[in-house]
């Protein structure tokens, strides 16, 4: 990895080196970083600790270690089976408030795809998204009209992100949007691993009538890592009915949201 013109980087340009860096060797030193980013040891233990908190690595003494099994490091095949039948049941019940003819935008994520599975036998419904994943679910639909946006290509992920892909946004306008957050809660709103696709998102959010998030149980609460939009920025939460998470969902009420439990 090229490590020049990193001295005098933003919080989020030295994290996105981070993982970059962890991506190639084992361990990363807060001494070694502190030189590569010209900045001091307290910053980047700092910058370490927040993402710990959003579950992308982990501190040791002296740096940190990637999680080698978090869900952000899954293949998208692992995330598919990661609370499989929780996140089923919430694309049935998110099928519910779509109807036929609506416009849709939806983001790339795992629970949005068994959604996009639920959604096949619609009829004339226009879908607007940038995961390559969910607008094959649609290949052999004859009533979908499915709009694919264009942009840099996330191989490891397939969703599309960047410049084109807001430049296409800007053409159209949804009934709903769904969006798949992989971190929900009072403090932090709504929140992504994924920090190339975060804009992308919150374009959809203000191109759209409604806006409706889905997220497991293992997402209420928690913060990822690239902020998308504030909670107030959804209409609906459709989520599973797992104990120990009523205090947020009573929050989420109270914020004016109309929370759905599958």
């Amino acid at each position: 990895m090229n490590m020049t013109d990193l001295k005098g980087a933003g919080p989020e340009q030295r994290k996105n080196a981070i993982l970059e860096m962890l991506k190639e060797i084992d361990e990363v030193k807060v001494s070694n970083l502190a030189e590569i980013f010209g900045t001091s040891g307290v910053t980047i233990r700092s910058d370490l600790t927040e993402m710990e908190q959003a579950g992308i690595l982990r501190r040791t003494h002296g740096g940190a270690v990637s999680t080698k099994k978090s869900y952000y490091s899954m293949s998208i095949n692992d995330r598919m089976y990661t609370n499989k039948h929780e996140k089923i049941r919430i694309a049935k019940a998110c099928a519910e408030l779509i109807k036929d003819g609506d416009t849709l935008m939806i983001d790339s994520g795992t629970t949005t795809r068994y959604l996009a599975m639920e959604l096949y036998e619609r009829k004339n419904l226009t879908i607007v998204t940038n995961a390559m994943q969910i607008a094959e679910e649609f290949v052999y639909s004859n009533s979908a009209n499915v709009i694919l946006l264009g942009g840099n290509l996330d191989l490891k992920y397939q969703f599309t992100y960047g410049n084109d892909t807001i430049a296409g946004l800007q053409k159209y306008r949804a009934d709903k949007m769904i969006i798949a957050t992989d971190g929900i809660s009072l403090d932090h709103g709504l929140t992504t691993y994924h920090y190339q696709e975060a804009d992308v998102s919150r374009q959809m959010i203000e191109r759209s009538n409604m806006v409706i998030a889905v997220a497991d149980h293992s997402k209420i609460g928690k913060e990822g890592f690239s902020f998308i939009a504030p909670l107030e920025s959804i209409d609906v939460l459709v989520t599973d009915g797992t104990p120990g998470k009523e205090s947020s969902l009573e929050s989420f009420r109270g914020k004016g949201i109309n929370v759905i439990i599958s």
